[in-house]
């Protein structure tokens, strides 16, 4: 068990970061958190407020990057759910202790410069889960 943990976020892959935000942002009332173009992963992505967890929205930028081949094999949808914990450091020491199959075995940056590592869906009940480093409950989605 990793002390601390909660849900941080969902997130989504989209075509076309503008064209998707009017849905979550107008529609259901979501605030911008954060909006960055991450180069090194390939892609653009859009951290929206959702009460104490958010919702992410992230597009391809790279062609051939692995969110432009989810997008052309899976469509926009569902992409991962992601977990605040307070040290990510321990967390995968945890995971592969209790032999979970990590895709990450160290933390990198992610979104917002939060420390984010991947979990493979094969120990995750077939859903890709993200661990995002928090360090403190009342500003989990803000930049560090």
């Amino acid at each position: 068990m990793i002390p601390g943990a909660h849900l941080h976020h969902v997130a989504y892959v989209v075509a076309d970061l503008d064209a998707a935000l009017p849905l979550f942002v107008a529609r259901f009332g979501l605030p911008v958190e954060v909006r960055e173009v991450m180069s090194e992963q390939g892609v653009e992505a859009v951290m929206l407020g959702a009460g104490g967890a958010g919702v992410e929205l992230i597009t391809p930028l790279d062609p051939d990057g692995a969110i432009a081949r989810f997008l052309d094999k899976r469509g926009e949808g569902l992409h991962h759910v992601a977990f605040g914990v307070p040290d990510i450091s321990a967390a995968l020491a945890e995971l592969a202790r209790d032999g979970v199959e990590l895709i990450d075995t160290t933390a990198r940056r992610g979104l917002g410069g939060h420390l984010v590592a991947f979990v493979h869906p094969r120990s995750a009940a077939g859903a890709l889960t993200e661990l995002v480093e928090v360090s403190d409950a009342g500003g989990q989605l803000t930049p560090h």
